[in-house]
């Protein structure tokens, strides 16, 4: 698990994290995570099951006392005691502890599928309150941008260049960007509550998200993109093989048992008599066997089994076809959110030279402070839209890691 964590955090290199480490987040939540702890105590009596089933039938004692002793040539039978063990057939324990094993490494694999998806949830979380960081400081800028405007429209009202609806457009402008901080600022706390559960600590908890992501110029190289080694393949390999054991159980259960036992009867001696083995107790030593003769419950458990690998492979087909897709559609998309960041890097940059070219317009006093508005909301567009393209592009990654490594 520890080298998943690494391979999924290889994007991370593209950058200095100078905040909470992601990593080391990753391997809190595994520690404190719930459902990752009922995953492990679930793998735990899986594996504690082993030492169940290897174990002897319960030794079989008994007594009796004879309510009317019958009388026999040596003494009257006072009472029968006796004790029987009986033995399954040569390998049934072996082959009980084999399928027991195996059913505990499916739940295994469980257990790593809990931990690649909790992996997984809090790394998407964890961009997604970077976005929300990253669009707070972006409104803080065109705050200060738009301020910047309002004073310039003030000093232009003065020298009759401007109209003071122009300065009220701009506070307006001002005021529904400090809204959407406020928006945003409910937004993050929601998504931090839902990130600090996933963690299982105070939901208060304060995370500060990295906010210096961009799109790197190279996608890292996953070191291994066989989808047949995912856990959620390996998981109907590790089913397919418990279905064999159970078949070898079951053939084993199909045989006969052996039994030993011993039978002890004490005698009483009859009085006034002189003989040999008069009053000798009776012990008596028994073999048994028990035979299934009527096996049709081992045969439909036969067929039950094979059934059951062909229903396996089914699943095991399906599964694979929608990972296929799921990876095609995450490579796709985050290709998709590179093209959108590339886009928007040159279109902020336009809006920077528009923005210039304003500024140098006041100089000349023909600034038109409708034409500030509709540059900044272009700005404030690009900048949100490559925000989203980065978020997207590292939640795809994700994706990606996921599916392949």
């Amino acid at each position: 698990m520890k080298k998943y964590v690494q391979l999924f955090l290889g994007i991370m290199s593209i950058a200095s994290v100078n905040a909470q480490e992601l990593e080391s987040l990753i391997e809190q939540a595994e520690l404190n995570n719930p459902e990752i702890q009922a995953y492990e105590l679930r793998y735990n009596i899986a594996s504690e099951k082993i030492n169940e089933v290897n174990t002897l039938p319960n030794t079989e004692i008994s007594a009796g006392v004879f309510a009317s002793e019958p009388e026999t040539r040596t003494g009257a039978q006072k009472a029968r005691f006796s004790a029987k063990q009986m033995i399954p057939w040569f390998g049934t324990i072996t082959a009980r502890e084999n399928y027991a094993s195996s059913m505990a490494e499916a739940q295994y694999e469980d257990l790593v599928i809990a931990k690649r998806k909790l992996t997984l949830a809090v790394s998407q979380s964890y961009y997604r309150l970077y976005a929300i960081r990253a669009k707070q400081k972006v409104l803080d800028e065109n705050i200060e941008l738009l301020k910047t405007y309002e004073r310039l429209a003030l000093t232009s009202v003065e020298v009759g260049n401007a109209s003071a609806v122009d300065v009220l457009r701009l506070q307006i402008r001002q005021n529904e960007l400090e809204q959407s901080k406020e928006v945003l600022n409910e937004e993050y706390q929601a998504e931090q509550t839902l990130f600090n559960n996933l963690l299982n600590r105070d939901e208060n908890t304060r995370v500060d998200a990295y906010d210096g992501f961009t799109v790197p110029e190279v996608d890292p190289v996953f070191v291994d993109d066989n989808l047949q080694l995912h856990p959620e393949l390996v998981k109907y390999d590790k089913l397919y093989e418990s279905v064999e054991k159970s078949e070898l159980l079951n053939q084993k259960e199909a045989l006969p048992n052996l039994g030993f036992g011993l039978d002890y009867i004490p005698v009483a001696e009859r009085p006034a008599m002189d003989f040999s083995d008069n009053g000798k107790d009776i012990i008596m030593p028994m073999v048994s066997l028990s035979i299934p003769i009527f096996n049709n419950k081992y045969k439909s458990i036969s067929k039950q089994n094979e059934l059951r690998q062909q229903e396996i492979t089914a699943q095991k087909a399906e599964r694979t076809n929608k990972l296929e897709t799921l990876l095609s559609e995450a490579i796709n998309q985050r290709d998709a959110y590179r093209i959108r960041f590339n886009v928007q890097q040159r279109n902020i940059e336009k809006a920077k030279d528009a923005e210039e070219i304003l500024i140098k317009s006041y100089e000349t006093g023909t600034i038109d402070f409708n034409d500030v508005l509709d540059v900044q909301e272009l700005q404030l567009k690009f900048q949100t839209n490559q925000i989203e393209s980065i978020k997207g592009y590292y939640i795809q990654s994700a994706n990606i890691n996921y599916l392949k490594s």
